[in-house]
């Protein structure tokens, strides 16, 4: 028998059913959940094929916990094959139902950095992180846990050429913004909600000078202190939840 393993809360089932059902074998649900959200789930599991079986919240509790921990699971856990998916960004896009919003790493080094961006990038409803296969840190086990769940939520899309992959987007009609300390714009001065690839550098050396160049525009986040830069993930976090803000949709789960 294949190996399986969990994986919980409505953004990162709702993504594996769209992008790869066959890889779901069943859902548990909270017995007694109707709301809109869970409707949608069912919904979209039926058409599927995946079988969605309501469940006592005490056992979700015991599928999501991991380290004596329990995880936030918002009442709806997926069992899913344990083997690592391939997901391409055509899957990704193919699959939207509102305007983009993608979050591209160039050369980000540390997986502490990546775990803690794919966290973010989870928080901010992203649906995708982009990165190259080369120069970059990749999904390790590190990554993964610093995460905390969110590698499962937020499709990782590794790419051989990231300029190619660029004008790829640009090519679907999305604009690709790229994080610069000498732009001459803020992050707070552009439209965010157009179709969209925030695009971002490891602290330090920031943006490749190929990458800086093919992306439509740049802006740079107000710095007003003595510090000069800001770490990947917490400059993820305020150029991705501008973007939200911009377009309305700041959604609070329960």
């Amino acid at each position: 028998m294949a190996e399986t393993r969990f994986i919980y809360g409505f953004h990162a089932i709702n993504a594996r059913l769209r992008q790869s059902a066959g890889s779901v074998q069943e859902i548990y649900l909270a017995a007694g959940k109707q709301d809109g959200r869970t409707r949608d789930l069912v919904k979209l599991a039926e058409s599927q094929g995946v079988r969605v079986i309501a469940t006592d919240p005490t056992r979700l509790d015991g599928m999501a916990g991991g380290d004596g921990k329990v995880a936030r699971h918002q009442g709806v856990v997926a069992r899913v094959s344990a083997a690592q998916r391939h997901v391409t960004l055509d899957d990704v896009l193919d699959t939207l139902a509102e305007p983009a919003l993608l979050l591209v790493l160039d050369g980000v080094q540390d997986p502490h950095n990546l775990g803690a961006s794919l966290r973010v990038a989870d928080a901010a409803g992203a649906h995708a992180v982009i990165a190259p296969k080369d120069r970059a840190v990749g999904l390790n086990a590190t990554a993964i846990k610093v995460a905390c769940g969110a590698a499962d939520s937020v499709p990782y899309v590794t790419v051989t050429n990231l300029a190619r992959a660029l004008r790829e987007m640009q090519e679907r009609g999305i604009r690709t913004v790229g994080a610069d300390a000498e732009a001459d714009k803020d992050i707070y001065g552009v439209d965010l909600k157009v179709p969209l690839a925030l695009v971002l550098g490891a602290e330090g050396s920031g943006l490749r000078r190929l990458t800086r160049e093919t992306c439509d525009a740049l802006v740079k986040i107000p710095m007003l202190g003595s510090v000069e830069s800001l770490n990947v993930s917490v400059a993820s976090g305020i150029c991705l939840f501008e973007a939200r803000r911009q377009r309305g949709v700041i959604q609070t789960s329960t």
